[in-house]
């Protein structure tokens, strides 16, 4: 960088507009990316099916928040023993550098309105693991090594 601060321009998006990805089958509804806000943040909804979620990860680069717009998901974060659960207007801040992840245990799909700042490369992270998903599901060792480039750490989710 030559330490110019990127600028964004104002824009909108309409209702269920944007960018759309296959992350490992959640599908991404990008409101905003890390291109059109000057790397501030990205803001997407994810629509995540029963029994489908994240694996236990950790950023190194981001902060991400999760907003429960309708569903029911577990988080699971840190040494907490148990996990909790959360439900419409639910929210769950992910510290960067702290352990977590989450799953849909309800009977419909879920609707997770997710914040990552700064925008770090996530939008590229998600666009490499929708290449990989469009290939049919790719290996763990894959998912892990593609979200290595971007400062992520995935471990494998207990049985």
């Amino acid at each position: 960088m030559d330490g110019k601060i990127a600028t964004a321009e104002p824009f909108v998006r309409e209702p269920a507009a944007g960018s759309t990805l296959n992350v490992l089958g959640v599908t991404h509804i990008y409101k905003a990316t890390g291109a059109e806000t000057g790397g501030s943040f990205s803001l997407w909804e994810a629509v995540v099916p029963p029994g489908a979620g994240a694996p236990p990860h950790t950023h190194s680069r981001e902060d991400e928040a999760f907003f429960v717009l309708s569903g029911e998901l577990t988080i699971e974060f840190g040494d907490e023993p148990v996990p909790y659960r959360l439900v419409p207007g639910g929210f769950f801040f992910g510290a960067r550098g702290q352990r977590h992840s989450i799953r849909n245990v309800g009977n419909e799909p879920a609707r997770v309105l997710i914040l990552s700042a700064p925008s770090c490369g996530l939008d590229q992270m998600f666009a490499e693991l929708d290449a990989a998903t469009t290939a049919g599901n790719p290996e763990f060792g894959k998912v892990v090594a593609i979200a290595g480039k971007y400062g992520v750490t995935i471990e494998p989710r207990a049985a």
